[in-house]
């Protein structure tokens, strides 16, 4: 029998055991390490679209040498659930912040060699095969990055607020995402082709090394999480994670992923099909690159709105109807694409991707982490997110393609982001709402 006292201490939110400030700096750091994460990991595709192609991958055909980047933008999807493994083993082991420094640091050398490396027409061969490798090691550290910038963010979180401070770590994708077309953009006005080509492009890759000295000089000021502390109290550390996830916690890690496919598939749906298929119908790389920089600034308060609401009726709610419209939505989206008008284009953008999209993008991260007690949380969060990215995230711009190169058949790509959508809602009723609960 419990006394009052323990009683009274089960009661306490976890919040109120830390200090307002040291909430706010891990939320910064949560916040900030993601965008950097994400922007050199979405930088790779915006470049794939816009230049990889000729330039690492030669071939006689220009539409087969950009689904050649594009499947090495893909491959990386393959190694993100092995950096989710290893990596959510430390921090699960070790801690969060330690194994958020690594991830980071692997991240930015990786962006700047990018950034630094020769093309085919240097070293032949040799070009697409550093490249991919590097690809390899970007995906690598971004699988562990995610589970430990999700959880610095909810793990310091007021109960009742979960859903909206889970939400923040979920915009440093959109924040990535902006600073890498901005980036881009701004490479392309500045430079002309010839000299973006041979320059201009490189410049976003090694300007990378100043945003990952921020983002590893704010981590470095973030205290360990309450709840990873917690677990070293008690003496509950996992001997071996993955073990103990897969024996105690498969059916919460199959949901995870099942759950994945139609927020990933979306995603880079809207985030990168779309600048690589207007480029093709004809709007100009500015135009698809400001488009698509325009809809993810908006998506960031709209996430944050979304994070909001879903503490007052609930994640699955939220992710359910988000699910549905974005499955209904994805033939109008294609449609007004194909309208020729910047304005339809911007407009598509913004109802699907700044509106649809951030519904069920902002809580995915909360629902996921409420999945798993603390020991585990970090593996099984991070391995069904990371799978399921693998599965549906990396071959969507690439089927996508595939299925638009031939006749322009956008209501095949509607039925490959209905199906997402049905397993995913699926996957999502079987899952417990833990909105407003206890953590821990």
């Amino acid at each position: 029998m419990t006394t009052i006292e323990e009683q009274d201490h089960k009661a306490v939110d976890k919040s109120t055991l830390v200090s307002p400030s040291e909430r706010r700096r891990a939320l910064a750091g949560s916040a900030v390490g993601s965008a950097v994460e994400w922007y050199d990991f979405f930088l790779y595709g915006t470049m794939s679209a816009l230049v990889f192609g000729p330039l690492f991958f030669r071939t006689d055909d220009a539409t087969l040498s950009t689904m050649l980047a594009l499947a090495a933008f893909a491959l990386s999807f393959l190694i993100r659930p092995i950096g989710g493994i290893v990596f959510s083993h430390l921090g699960d082991r070790i801690g969060r912040k330690k194994t958020l420094v690594i991830t980071l640091t692997m991240m930015g050398v990786a962006t700047v060699l990018i950034g630094l490396l020769p093309t085919y027409d240097t070293i032949g061969v040799w070009a697409p095969i550093l490249l991919t490798f590097l690809r390899l090691v970007q995906g690598l550290a971004l699988g562990g990055e995610w589970g430990g910038g999700l959880l610095m963010a909810v793990e310091y979180s007021p109960r009742k607020r979960r859903g909206l401070w889970g939400a923040v770590p979920q915009t440093g994708a959109l924040l990535g995402l902006a600073l890498g077309n901005l980036a881009a953009t701004a490479s392309l006005a500045i430079f002309p082709e010839d000299a973006f080509l041979s320059i201009g492009w490189r410049i976003p890759f090694i300007i990378s090394v100043v945003l990952v000295a921020v983002g590893l000089w704010i981590r470095h000021a973030v205290d360990e999480t309450p709840s990873f502390k917690k677990v070293v109290a008690a003496n509950a550390t996992a001997k071996v994670p993955l073990l103990l996830t897969l024996k105690r916690n498969w059916r919460q890690v199959i949901m995870v992923i099942l759950a994945k496919f139609i927020e990933t598939a979306t995603f880079f749906l809207f985030a990168t099909f779309s600048v690589g298929y207007a480029v093709t119908l004809g709007y100009t790389q500015t135009e698809a690159l400001n488009a698509v920089l325009i809809a993810a600034v908006l998506a960031i308060p709209a996430m944050l709105g979304w994070g909001a609401i879903s503490d007052k009726i609930g994640r699955k709610k939220v992710f359910i109807g988000g699910a549905i419209a974005v499955a209904l939505y994805t033939v109008p989206f294609l449609w007004m694409m194909n309208q020729m008008s910047f304005g339809a284009l911007l407009a598509a953008l913004v109802i699907g991707f700044s509106i649809i999209w951030a519904s069920y993008g902002s809580i995915l991260g909360t629902f996921f982490a409420e999945a798993f007690p603390a020991d585990v949380r970090y593996t099984g969060a991070s391995l069904g997110y990371q799978v399921g990215a693998a599965i549906a995230g990396g071959p969507v711009p690439l089927i996508a393609t595939a299925i638009v190169a031939g006749a322009n058949n956008y209501g095949g790509i509607g039925i490959l982001i209905g199906v997402c959508a049905i397993i995913s809602i699926v996957a999502v009723l079987f899952a417990k709402d833990r909105s407003g609960q206890e953590l821990d």
